[in-house]
């Protein structure tokens, strides 16, 4: 079970050590030279090897360019800490350690099944630590799609590791990923930087538990921050099943997701808190969460989030790709909460969406209290019937186009909308909201625009028991409704 994801202000000292006692290994003392044009592969590894060697320390790399054209391989007790005006930067010599091996590779991409594969890598790892306020840059040297011999593909990649701090490092050009972690425990980070704006992704955190992240600033390619969970270990892992929570950050994604869960869902999601944060860009979702490989994603809350630029600016889907091991089957979305969300669409959009699978396996249990949401519209009148979807596929783009401009919802029950609206910036055709198949569906205080040619303001198709109370067009106007095979059911009032 994967439970609260939860980001933390304010710095911490280097893993594993009382405040100033860690003994100190200069990289320059073990040959580095800083240069930048020298290898110094081998002498940070030194430095590394003499740390775990001495029961733990802190390797520092004093300010310099220091060139890495093989991999450095991070040991148990040891913190990495980069002074300011330090850079310890890729290189193009192809001396990288090769992939290893993997019998579950067919389960996740390839760059999600191999580790070793990187500038910074470690297995079965414990207190260890990347600080400081230098930076450790790909240099345009990694690559974004699968690597060849001697070629690295991310930038730290990290599995089966317990106590991992992060504090005050930037990344830069990461290549496919700027950070990859599978099967950790007790991760905090803060004042991280990640730029792979002309990359790929920003962090990836797979199968992780215990996680605490703020003041985090991602500016990503594909995705930004996403958590998934897949069988590149072997089996299915939770991925934060105590304390998971991410606050105070600022996100982007030009090609992708901002903030996401999936597409690899393995392992169950349970337990994720996001708050206090900006997302300035995705062409997917802003706020994304999947369920493609029979995960069950539920006790997940964001707060406090505002985002501009995003082409899907939530959505959730139940889909049936079952790219996992053993079997999976159909996996659920459940009791998820937004509060005080605030989007403005890109143009073209994905209106926000709900889509769940039919059954035992809609969505259910999801809360928008104060979530205001304009969409870029411009759209006519169009069919109101349910639109194609590819199962197998998690992109905003698998579900045709929706026919309503603000909320689609299908296939979900007991969805709840609370003082929030949402509004469209060119007049569109479309009605304001379509939910189809579904049951305890309820709009209280809920504001919607209507557009000049729109047949109604809301349809509800085949719902077993909707309500629209206290809720008004942007001029104040009653809403219309449209109810086909639906029944009306909003509690009694009492004085």
């Amino acid at each position: 079970m994967i439970l609260a994801l939860v980001l933390v202000v304010g710095l911490v000292e280097p893993t594993g050590f009382a405040a100033g006692a860690a003994t100190v290994f200069n990289v320059r003392d073990y040959g580095a030279t800083g240069n930048g044009s020298t290898n110094d592969s081998t002498a940070i590894n030194k430095a590394i090897t003499a740390a775990n060697a001495a029961g733990g320390g802190v390797v520092r790399v004093p300010a310099g360019t220091y060139k890495s054209s093989n991999s450095l391989h991070m040991k148990s007790n040891v913190t990495l800490q980069l002074d300011s005006g330090s850079t310890i930067k890729g290189s193009n010599a192809k001396g990288y350690d090769a992939a290893e091996s993997n019998a579950y590779d067919k389960y996740q991409d390839y760059g999600h099944s191999h580790f070793h594969d990187a500038m910074i890598w470690g297995s079965g790892l414990t207190n260890i630590g990347f600080v400081g306020a230098g930076t450790i840059d790909g240099g345009g040297n990694l690559i974004t799609g699968n690597p060849g011999a001697g070629q690295a593909d991310k930038i730290i990649s990290l599995t089966r590791c317990d106590n991992l701090t992060v504090s005050g490092i930037t990344l830069r050009r990461g290549g496919h990923f700027g950070m990859l972690i599978n099967g950790c425990t007790n991760v905090t980070s803060d004042h991280l930087t990640i730029d792979t704006a002309a990359d790929r992704d920003g962090w990836n955190v797979i199968s992780t538990t215990k996680v605490t992240i703020t003041n985090a600033t991602i500016a990503a390619n594909d995705d930004a921050l996403v958590f998934k969970s897949d069988y590149a270990l072997g089996a299915k892992l939770p991925n934060g099943s105590v304390s998971v929570s991410v606050t105070d950050s600022q996100l982007s994604a030009r090609c992708c997701n901002a903030l996401m869960f999936g597409s690899e869902t393995c392992g169950d999601f349970t337990g994720y808190t996001f708050q206090h944060i900006t997302i300035t860009g995705a062409q997917k979702s802003g706020l994304g969460m999947v369920s493609m490989d029979g995960s069950t994603i539920s006790d997940v809350h964001y707060r406090d989030i505002t985002m501009t630029g995003v082409r899907s600016p939530i959505m959730q889907k139940i889909g049936t790709r079952k790219r996992c091991g053993n079997s999976p089957g159909v996996g659920h979305i459940s009791n998820i909460t937004y509060d005080d969300i605030t989007a403005t669409g890109a143009s073209p959009s994905f209106s926000p969406t709900l889509w769940g699978e039919s059954g035992a396996n809609r969505i259910d249990g999801v809360t928008f209290t104060n979530v205001n949401i304009t969409v870029p519209g411009g759209n006519g009148t169009m069919s109101t019937g349910v639109p194609s979807n590819d199962a197998t596929d998690y992109n905003p783009n698998s579900i045709g186009a929706r026919p309503a401009f603000g909320w689609y919802v299908h296939n979900a029950n007991n969805i709840k909308f609370v003082n929030s609206s949402v509004r469209f910036a060119a007049n569109d055709g479309r009605p304001a909201v379509i939910v189809n198949n579904a049951s305890g569906i309820t709009f209280d205080h809920f504001t919607a625009q209507r557009g000049s040619s729109s047949p109604y303001d809301f349809g509800f198709q085949t719902v077993a028991g909707y309500c629209v109370s206290n809720s008004a067009t942007t001029s104040g106007g009653a809403l219309r409704t449209n109810a086909t095979g639906s029944t009306m059911s909003c509690p009694e009032r009492r004085p």
